[in-house]
């Protein structure tokens, strides 16, 4: 059965409160309020050590938590959490299950946002963030949880791009010319920036460039919303609107709403959608993806919510074309930029990342199918209501130490 716009939007409402008020709870508050490791505390016989530093087998994460033991900031008889690190949080499993569903369905719906919101889980709601904060900036404990995080949030943007590219085909709502540009654009942005800024990246550094990014995304998205920005595409907003209108009357399927490529050179590419025709030269989403890729792998993102403003600004893409053709392209970013991390040692905890997949993998599901139900508007004002909550947060505690949550 088809749900109307109201009861979906109603649905994906509820599910988002839930996941928000489980997240502020009180004693989630605490845990992430008051993270570990406590200090460690002098010698005692009597403590036996949780952890076998010799059974580390991950030299990054053996030389941190040697560092960490000898500076006394980590208590080796505490029990294990995140990495296996003594002290370290543990995450609520439950809770990152549904958040992860959150974050594939964010991903698949707009094409972007998948990685900023797998940041905030990371950061925020498991209390990742405070944790590698508690180390200190000089410590290599702290720059190894915040490159973690990185490759972490890359492996549930890269598995709901995965999927959503896939459900997306099959609907014919990718441009593949355009994807395939922008991907191989990516390829060595993806590949030089880890190499770049493994392990010199601190976590406060880290959150206060990725709220600049994020702000500054919001701001032009807003201003693609007003009157005189959506003037300017009219094509977007004629091929949003046919879609739209087949999806009302149930031919959206068919073959006059799937994507047909009509000319590929070396100078112009030319496709239609819904009978509107567009066109576009493949050397700018060259440029654009390999500039997107380097600054999406400093963040630790997708990349989508560069792309995304590429893809509906430069080319005019509807929404309903961006969003699968960005998952497209993030796809070619992130297998490159996870390889590159985990090949110079980057850990990450499996434990969570396999509990998180199983929830990217139903978020990313419904993505596709659900976001016909959602006009072309409102997908791009949920994409901006995003951007400013969370880029002014994290300008504000990267910066200046404050937070909204």
């Amino acid at each position: 059965m088809k749900l109307s716009p109201i009861r979906y939007g109603l649905l994906m409402s509820y599910m988002l409160a839930f996941i928000i008020l489980w997240a502020i709870s009180p004693a989630h508050a605490a845990e992430e309020i008051n993270p570990s490791p406590a200090p460690a505390v002098a010698a005692d016989t009597a403590k036996t050590p949780s952890l076998d530093i010799n059974t580390v087998t991950n030299e990054r994460l053996k030389k941190a938590i040697t560092a960490a033991q000898s500076s006394g900031k980590i208590d080796m008889s505490a029990a294990t959490g995140f990495l296996g690190i003594p002290g370290a949080p543990n995450v609520n499993m439950v809770l990152a299950f549904c958040w992860a569903i959150w974050v594939g369905w964010i991903f698949s719906s707009v094409g972007a946002f998948g990685g900023v919101m797998a940041s905030v889980g990371h950061i925020s709601v498991f209390g990742l963030g405070d944790y590698a904060a508690s180390f200190g900036k000089g410590m290599p404990m702290n720059k190894l949880v915040t490159d973690s995080i990185r490759v972490s949030n890359q492996w549930l943007v890269g598995t709901s791009s995965l999927i959503s590219s896939f459900k997306y085909w099959t609907m014919g709502r990718i441009v593949l010319p355009l994807g395939i540009a922008l991907g191989a654009g990516s390829l060595v942005g993806s590949i030089l920036t880890p190499i770049i800024t493994q392990g010199k990246i601190s976590f406060r550094d880290y959150v206060g460039y990725f709220g600049i990014f994020v702000l500054g995304l919001g701001c032009y998205l807003l201003y693609g919303t007003t009157a005189r920005a959506r003037a300017k595409k009219q094509k977007a907003n004629l091929a949003a609107k046919a879609f739209e209108e087949a999806t009302k009357s149930h031919t959206a399927d068919g073959n006059a709403t799937r994507v047909q490529i009509k000319r590929v050179g070396l100078s112009r590419v030319e496709f239609s959608f819904c009978g509107v025709d567009f066109s576009f030269n493949p050397l700018v989403p060259i440029v654009a993806g390999f500039i997107v890729a380097a600054v999406a792998s400093f963040l630790g993102v997708g990349g989508g919510f560069l792309l995304v403003p590429v893809l509906t600004g430069i080319t005019q893409l509807p929404m309903y074309l961006a969003a699968g053709t960005s998952a497209f392209a993030v796809l070619v970013g992130m297998v490159t930029s996870i390889t590159t991390f985990m090949a110079s040692g980057t850990p990450v905890y499996w434990p969570l990342i396999g509990i998180e997949l199983c929830g990217i993998v139903v978020g990313s599901w419904l993505g596709p199918i659900t976001s016909r139900y959602l006009p072309d508007i409102w997908l791009k004002r949920i994409f901006i209501i995003i951007a400013f909550v969370v880029g002014i947060n994290y300008v504000l505690r990267g910066f200046f130490g404050m937070r909204l949550w």
